[in-house]
């Protein structure tokens, strides 16, 4: 008998405040739909209707209304397939955090003598109130509604008060849709921003699009399987009970801000702060990492090697969103299945992972020598519903350990070798030093070379199918100083030597 206390639990909740220009099309809709399957994972602060340059002077918080309205048919349901300790809020709690943002496009609401919009005012209040975690700004729209808060703050604070409040503030924007992205990044550099930037208008390059763009695109041809979000397959799984039913149509490509908050989902994969280290919500890497006053805090596309279905590799940036589309989808899938069982026996539940007896979802951290030997066990994983199998796949997340594309000129193969029929148990030996713990232009050895990420990825055989993750971030270590060899102090100078 599943037993809703062996279900996965956290440690902590996320704060999330979402400005969306819902109504502009359906995409914004269909994301707050799933967003309200994991909102037992966050601590929702803030619904803000906003603008847009699709949507420049209305702003539409009563479909965000009806939205919650059929969350409430649902969250019955939902809780009972959550931790006791883990539940879901209230539609009536959801409906207390809608507001409307300013009903006018971008720096037109920007100034020292213009008020703050009522979404504003809430922002700005939860920005200010004391917290030990962070709030993510989750930008599906038009970003004046936070450009006004941070004026606020730079205007009305002391500057250690005002640096304080924003070091508070973690944004991932759906790239720029009005023109207070661009002034907010270039007068606010240390706010923490991940957002692709490109040529106004040009999203099908931007590593969001990875969710379910390709064929309107263009990008990736052959390698992301677009069954599961096509119309059909939305239909069948998706457009279903109480909430699946207030999910629409798309119009362009469906669910393009949802990766915000995959970014965000706790499944064991993804680390919030560390946006290099990838997540179902994408890969993202710092864009100025000079030490200068002019040092950014903003994070744009990174590229991942993945293979396609079509078994050719493909190296993009929207590969570090469609690699995960598999598990993501079958995840929206069986919530919404949640939404229609009143018994938990009726639906499936995610497996629950331990690696070397430290059971939850924090990534797993060891110092190893390189060239030496780890072993990994996983043998008390365990699924919640009692008649599920596991499958156990280990793999090296390689690129979150390059700092360019040409990944294996950088990183070399972490060897992972079963020690049992199921691969619960791994013998994981690191590269040599000379391959780990070397500078690649010097060839200088260092006491501390590369820090190398494992994935385990755990996948029962449910209907449909959940996987869960752990990272094991393994920190190579060179304390006799082995390795290196003829080196150079400049690129042009090691050349020579080849």
């Amino acid at each position: 008998m599943t037993s809703a206390d062996k279900l996965q639990s956290f440690t902590t909740k996320p704060r999330v405040f979402i400005l969306s220009d819902i109504s502009n099309e359906p995409d914004d809709a269909e994301s707050l739909c799933r967003y309200l399957l994991y909102a037992n994972q966050f601590e929702t602060e803030g619904l803000v209707a906003c603008t847009s340059t699709w949507m420049k002077n209305k702003v539409c918080p009563q479909d965000m209304e009806k939205i919650v309205d059929a969350y409430a048919g649902a969250v019955d349901n939902l809780n009972k397939h959550a931790h006791p300790s883990w539940q879901y809020p209230t539609a009536e709690h959801l409906r207390g955090l809608i507001r409307k943002g300013a009903e006018t496009y971008g720096m037109t609401a920007v100034g020292d003598d213009i008020p703050l919009s009522e979404g504003a005012k809430l922002l700005l209040e939860r920005i200010v109130a004391p917290s030990r975690q962070p709030l993510w700004v989750l930008c599906w729209g038009g970003t004046n509604t936070l450009a006004q808060v941070l004026l606020k703050i730079d205007t009305d604070f002391t500057p250690e008060d005002s640096a304080r409040l924003m070091s508070r503030i973690r944004v991932y924007a759906i790239s720029d849709q009005d023109d207070t992205g661009a002034w907010i990044r270039n007068n606010f550099s240390d706010v923490f921003y991940i957002a692709s930037v490109h040529g106004w208008n040009q999203y099908g390059i931007a590593a969001w699009t990875g969710i379910s763009g390709e064929k309107y695109y263009g990008f990736d041809q052959g390698g992301p399987d677009s069954a599961k979000v096509q119309k059909e397959w939305l239909k069948k799984n998706i457009q279903i009970g109480p909430l699946g039913s207030a999910y629409p149509d798309y119009m362009f490509i469906p669910e393009g801000d949802t990766p915000t908050f995959l970014y965000l989902i706790q499944n064991g994969l993804g680390i919030s702060e560390f946006p290099d280290y990838g997540s179902w919500g994408g890969r993202y890497m710092k864009m100025d990492i000079s030490s200068s006053g002019l040092n950014s805090n903003h994070y744009g596309d990174a590229v991942d090697r993945v293979e396609g279905k079509d078994g050719k590799i493909y190296t993009s940036n929207h590969a570090t969103i469609w690699r995960w589309r598999e598990a993501f989808q079958n995840d929206f899938a069986a919530r919404i299945q949640w939404t229609l069982n009143d018994e938990i026996t009726k639906a499936n539940h995610h497996p629950v992972i331990s690696i070397n007896s430290a059971a939850g979802i924090q990534p797993v951290r060891i110092e190893a020598e390189a060239g030496s030997k780890v072993i990994l066990d996983a043998t008390w994983t365990y699924d919640p519903d009692p008649n599920d199998t596991l499958t156990f796949k280990w793999f090296h997340y390689k690129e979150p350990s390059a700092t360019q594309w040409w990944v294996d000129a950088e990183v070399a193969d972490v060897s992972i070798q079963n020690m049992d029929d199921e691969g619960r148990k791994v013998e994981v030996t690191l590269p040599p030093a000379d391959r780990c713990a070397v500078d690649r232009i010097s060839r200088k050895p260092v006491e501390r070379g590369q820090l190398l990420h494992l994935i385990l990825e755990v996948t029962d055989n449910g209907t449909p199918p959940l996987t869960s993750y752990r990272r094991v971030l393994i920190q190579a270590t060179n304390k006799k100083l082995l390795g290196g060899g003829q080196g150079a102090d400049a690129i042009g100078d090691a050349m020579k030597k080849l």
